[in-house]
Parts: structure tokens; C-alpha cells; sequence
């Protein structure tokens, strides 16, 4: 194995046109390049992601994207030893233009391509210390709670390479849950921030939303029905005044984050495991991060650092790396319904 390991991964499963550019070390993972081109202002108007603008905005992104990446790492394509993707899961066509492009470049280079799991990329944002990979060691086995606007899952995590699916949400993700609330709100998209930032204020105990399935005998997750509980109340209400809308905020974030906490916990204790990885976009709420960090007793918590807990390409360029480290890759077409 060579001592220093140039990869460039790139993420277009959703709205962010990403591209990083990693060096692998001495047993230590620096970041050279971290460019992330977010389309969230394009679909507000929409009020979410439309597939086919998110891949024409892609189109138009990867390239100046690439560029920058390239520019701000000091380096040349020549230099890159491994090129990764994002296969799946995400929108088919805005796969296509991430794939399509790593394609072009490996041929161009005659270097190898790897194609990479979206949901790994998220895992190994929590999971890897990226000033020393050596640590993974201490962290596994993990149970993952990977929360963002398109998926919530529950995977165990043995090594890096061996998941188990344990539960997903059978309907929307909380992700997506916190957008349309938002929306009902009077907010735009993206809704995470603009709930958290409403439920600043508010009190979460004002409305009694449910915690749907926190009951249950499995590890799944359902938040539609906690949404139409929300959409009932601000039925009955009317119109809400600022007090009234940041308090249904709280109420909805503080649900929210009690069934992701409880679900957690929960299979955690299940399976005897000491390490708990919470990773993805939902990730990043304060609520979140502050009630993991409270009820959390006699395991170990961690979070990715805030900038890897969206969708960016750093995460795709450490699934790359140790995709191709085990000899392992992606079909390289897009994967649009892939599971871990």
C-alpha cells in the first residue's frame, strides 16, 4: 500500500453539488479541498427538491465545482490516485451527472473509480476520526442513527464494510417531516433551521404532539402521522401569531427528537453495544445533540464536526478510500432506491 492517498470523491444524490479532494497519510485523513454548492435557494420557491431542476443545476455546478476543488487542494487530476461517486440512494438523474463525471475523469486519468453508498458516506462522517483512522477501532461496533431530509435509519455497525439495517422510517424522514412543518409554519425550505430557530424561543410544552411507534417492538420510525398532528392543530388555531408559531415549533422539535433519542437508546440496549454514531443533516440540531448528551449513560456518543453533517463529498471521498482499501465498489449506474 502506498504511504500517501490522493482521492476526490463527489456527491449529487440530492441538491448539493459536492467535491473534496482527501489525503490519506500516516494513518490520518486531511481535507485539501471541501467545495459544496447548495441549490436550497433554487427550490424554495417549490418549497423542496425538484429531480429534474436538481440535476440541470448539477450540470451546470459540477464542473466550476470540480475546478475549485482541484485549485484549492493545489493539486492536479494527474495527481489523484482513486476517484469516487455517490451510486445511490438519491434522485436517478441527479446520480447520473456525479457518476457520469468521476467516469469521464478515471477514464481520462486511467486511475480507478469507486462507487459509494450515500448512506456509508454518512456513516463514516461519524464513525472516522479523521486525525487518526485508527481510532475506528475503539468506536465499533456502533449502532448509526443517520437522520437527514431524505432518510432516518437505525444500522448496526460491525467494521467498516458490515452493516446491518435495523430499522428505517416507513414513511417520511424526520428530514423531510421538519420541511413540511416548517412550511405549514410560513417558513421555506430547507425546514430544520427554521424550526430549531423557532423552537428557540418556544415552549415545548404547550402542544401535545405524539411520539409515534416509540412503543413498538422493532426499530422503525413513522413521523407522517406526527406532521398531520401538527397540520390539525394549526387547523383549530387559525391564524398563529409568532408566540403561538414558535411554540408549535418546539412542541414539533421536542417529539421529533424524543422518538429518534428513544429509537437509538433503545436498540443500543437491544444489542448490548456501547457506542452510539449519530450522523446526517438532523444531526446537526441542538435539541438533538442536548438530549443524546443527557440520557446517554455508560456509552459513547459522537457526532460528525457540523460541516460533514449535510450532504457533502468528504464523506464520499472516505467511503472511496476504504471501498477501494477492501476491494469493493458500487455498481457504477445510479442506484436510485440502494439500501446500506
Amino acid at each position: 500500500m502506498r504511504e500517501s492517498i490522493l482521492v476526490l470523491g463527489i456527491e449529487t444524490s440530492c441538491d448539493e453539488t459536492a467535491v473534496a479532494i482527501l489525503k490519506f497519510e500516516n494513518k490520518q485523513a486531511r481535507i485539501l479541498a471541501d467545495v459544496v454548492n447548495s441549490q436550497s435557494l433554487k427550490h424554495r420557491l417549490y418549497g423542496g427538491v425538484v429531480p429534474e431542476s436538481a440535476s440541470r443545476y448539477h450540470l451546470f455546478n459540477i464542473i466550476p465545482a470540480l475546478k475549485q476543488a482541484v485549485n484549492k487542494a493545489g493539486k492536479s487530476l494527474k495527481n489523484i490516485d482513486v476517484f469516487s461517486a455517490t451510486s445511490g440512494p438519491g434522485l436517478v438523474s441527479a446520480l447520473l451527472v456525479g457518476l457520469d463525471t468521476a467516469k469521464s475523469l478515471a477514464y481520462a486519468m486511467r486511475k480507478p473509480l469507486v462507487g459509494v453508498n450515500h448512506i456509508e458516506g454518512h456513516i463514516l462522517a461519524g464513525l472516522v476520526d479523521l486525525d487518526n483512522l485508527d481510532k475506528v477501532e475503539q468506536r465499533l461496533p456502533a449502532i448509526v442513527l443517520t437522520a437527514s431530509g431524505g432518510h432516518t435509519l437505525l444500522v448496526e455497525v460491525k467494521a467498516i464494510g458490515r452493516y446491518k439495517l435495523l430499522g428505517r422510517s416507513l414513511d417520511d424522514a424526520a428530514g423531510e417531516a421538519f420541511d413540511k412543518t416548517a412550511l405549514m409554519l410560513g417558513e421555506t425550505y430547507p425546514g430544520g433551521p427554521a424550526i430549531s430557530r423557532l423552537a428557540r424561543t418556544g415552549k415545548s410544552d404547550r402542544f401535545k404532539l405524539p411520539r409515534p411507534m416509540t412503543g413498538s417492538n422493532d426499530f422503525n420510525f413513522s413521523f407522517s402521522g406526527l406532521k398531520t398532528a401538527a397540520r390539525r392543530q394549526i387547523a383549530v388555531l387559525g391564524k398563529l401569531d409568532q408566540i403561538t408559531r414558535q411554540d408549535l415549533a418546539a412542541s414539533f422539535e421536542e417529539a421529533v427528537t424524543d422518538v429518534l433519542v428513544s429509537k437509538t437508546i433503545k436498540a443500543a440496549d437491544s444489542f448490548k453495544i456501547d457506542n452510539i454514531i449519530v450522523t446526517g443533516g438532523v444531526s446537526a440540531n441542538q435539541r438533538l445533540r442536548e438530549k443524546f448528551n443527557k440520557q446517554i449513560k455508560n456509552k459513547q456518543i459522537f457526532f460528525p464536526p457540523m460541516v460533514l453533517t449535510a450532504d457533502n463529498a468528504v464523506m464520499i471521498a472516505l467511503a472511496g478510500y476504504f471501498s477501494h482499501q477492501q476491494a469493493r465498489s458500487l455498481p457504477l449506474t445510479p442506484q436510485p432506491k440502494l439500501s446500506i
